[in-house]
């Protein structure tokens, strides 16, 4: 038999009982293990701080990606809306960078070389004349050239030639002192004469001066000689006349001898002009100073500007600054008629028309710009004081402000020992404008000339020749749109950028110019050939 729960119960006065709640009364009633459990606050427990942190940085993620998403957005718009607008009114941006780097590149971009080297490969029969001609001791000739440095060059070039046609010694040419400069420079002031010589040695003996049985000697003096002669005429005529004391002196060889000479003969041309003339050392040291302080510049181009008041009466021009200027030229041509060069019958008008008469800074601006020269470009200007100063340069200044002469760039005190010899300025000139970029004279002469061959022996350097006389007509066209007339110019041009272009494709051209056929061979052909 099952036993039965025993159940206890406690006496409680009625007192007691009278005077507890209900609710206490029911707590008693209740059994102490099944009392239900005391719950936590909700913030204080760890789990809600858990995912209100959780929470929080979600929320923190997403805002910050919203304002960076938002920024980049406003950005990039601001930056396109910018652009189009740079664009639009030149002031900056990276479609203007990217359009004057474009620009840039094409004005300094060089002219194909097609392969053309220099090479001076003499015949078998020439150096075979050397050999016995530098044996002789009897024959003499002295020359004196005049002109200015590059004038002077080039009856340099040509004295060298007429000793080797006559097999003689040259004594080292003396330079006349210039009228109009006052220049006293001799030879050896302006050239390296140690050089001089040593280059030429197996084609003409060079000597300084009369050996000594000569020194009583009265050379026979030859003022009369004809142009463009050649070298049969040149023995016919002096070969004999070294009979006497054996020493000729000859005066005034400018264009003198013949432009068309056997090839040996243009080859000791270019020779003499492009290696044995080399600069003496102050000259090239100061030279080159200056020609690296234009380069720090970045590229740049060299103008020959021929704008003296000298070279406008010669020409028969007038310089187009204010009337005053053109009557100052007037006035001076009347004064002095013969220094007109060439073609006296011509009217102004006439000369400049034909393309003769030189540029001024104005033409020389539009030439400039519509070639595509960019207004930042570095521009060096040789050449002597323009009539009308400054003020004569104002059009090239305001578009061209990185403007620069050798006097600008000259540290003080550089260039004041050399202050009375216009050679060696001129060949500070030469040295600077050949070391350029781009080269451009504004009128033709004898440095634009001998650049031009020195250039082309450089690898064909960009060498820019105005073709003034098919230019002129759209100068003086005021109506032309400006894109029209750069388009025109800019075709007008396209073959005169310093190309490669044969000597006897015309009749006298002078080899020191137009160095190809004679002084430089081609490559490209060469290996065709092959």
């Amino acid at each position: 038999m099952a036993k039965s729960k025993m159940q206890a119960y406690i006496s409680v006065p009625a007192q007691i009982i009278s005077s507890l709640s209900s609710s206490s009364l029911q707590s008693l009633l209740v059994s102490p293990n099944k009392s239900p459990m005391k719950k936590k606050p909700l913030w204080k427990r760890p789990m809600f701080w858990f995912l209100c942190f959780v929470l929080c940085f979600s929320l923190a993620i997403l805002k910050i990606g919203f304002l960076w998403f938002l920024c980049s957005f406003l950005h990039q718009d601001s930056s396109l809306t910018n652009g189009f607008v740079t664009k639009i009114e030149n002031n900056g941006g990276f479609s203007k960078k990217v359009e004057e780097k474009q620009e840039l590149s094409g004005f300094w971009e060089q002219p194909d070389g097609l392969g053309y080297r220099p090479c001076l490969d003499f015949t078998r029969e020439y150096n075979k004349w050397s050999k016995e001609n530098a044996k002789d001791r009897t024959k003499y000739l002295m020359v004196v050239v005049t002109g200015g440095m590059n004038q002077q060059r080039n009856q340099i070039v040509d004295a060298v030639v007429i000793a080797r046609i006559l097999g003689a010694a040259l004594v080292v040419p003396n330079l006349q002192v210039n009228v109009i400069w006052g220049d006293e420079s001799e030879f050896s002031d302006i050239f390296d004469l140690d050089h001089f010589k040593k280059v030429l040695a197996n084609d003409v003996r060079i000597v300084s001066s009369l050996p000594s049985a000569h020194l009583m000697s009265r050379p026979v003096e030859e003022r009369r000689m004809p142009v463009n002669v050649t070298p049969q005429w040149l023995r016919a005529n002096y070969l004999r006349k070294f009979k006497g004391d054996g020493v000729i002196l000859l005066r005034g060889l400018e264009s003198k001898l013949s432009k068309d000479l056997p090839s040996d003969l243009q080859k000791l041309r270019c020779k003499v002009a492009f290696q044995a003339l080399k600069f003496a050392a102050p000259i090239l040291e100061l030279g080159n100073k200056i020609t690296e302080r234009m380069r720090s510049k970045g590229p740049y181009l060299a103008l020959h500007l021929r704008m003296e008041q000298d070279v406008w009466v010669r020409t028969g021009c007038l310089p187009g600054l204010t009337p005053d200027y053109d009557e100052i030229i007037r006035n001076e041509r009347k004064l002095r008629p013969w220094l007109l060069t060439s073609k006296s019958n011509m009217t102004y008008n006439e000369r400049k028309l034909a393309g003769l008469c030189p540029l001024n800074a104005l033409d020389v601006t539009r030439l400039l710009k519509a070639l595509g020269a960019p207004k930042n470009a570095g521009i060096y200007w040789a050449g002597g004081n323009p009539l009308g100063g400054k003020d004569a340069l104002l059009p090239l200044l305001r578009e061209f402000p990185n403007f620069y002469n050798k006097q600008d760039l000259a540290l003080p005190g550089e260039l004041e020992p050399y202050a009375n010899k216009a050679s060696f300025m001129a060949a500070i000139d030469y040295i600077v404008a050949e070391n350029s970029d781009v080269f451009m004279p504004s009128h033709g002469g004898n440095m634009g000339h001998a650049l031009q061959g020195q250039r082309a022996c450089a690898g064909h350097k960009k060498h820019i020749t105005p073709n003034k006389r098919l230019t002129l007509p759209y100068f003086l066209n005021n109506s032309l749109p400006e894109a029209e007339f750069n388009q025109i110019v800019m075709g007008l041009h396209r073959d005169s950028l310093g190309q490669p272009e044969l000597r006897t494709s015309k009749a006298g051209r002078a080899v020191t110019k137009y160095p190809v056929p004679e002084c430089m061979c081609n490559d490209r052909n060469s290996h065709t050939s092959s």
